[in-house]
């Protein structure tokens, strides 16, 4: 009688491991603001006649009297201007 021939075992395959996925955020969309220019606006500066040096007056510190400044010995005129 003929004998049966064992069957190989079947190679066993790798097994793979399993990765959890990490979840896709998605893409979020950035408003950008644009800068609004603002609109000039006059304000009061004082000038010096003699060099031309300027201050500019941004706040007013609500004195009854007005302020002398002296600038090259001279007190400084109000003009005004835009910023």
């Amino acid at each position: 009688m003929a004998q049966k021939k064992k069957a190989k075992a079947a190679a066993r395959k790798p097994v793979k491991k399993v990765v959890k996925k990490k979840p896709v955020k998605k893409a979020v969309k950035r408003v950008v603001k644009k800068e609004v220019a603002a609109p000039h606006r006059p304000v009061t500066a004082l000038e010096c006649q003699v060099c031309g040096y300027r201050l500019i007056v941004d706040r007013k510190c609500g004195c009854a009297e007005e302020h002398m400044l002296v600038c090259c010995g001279q007190p400084m005129q109000k003009v005004e201007t835009t910023i």
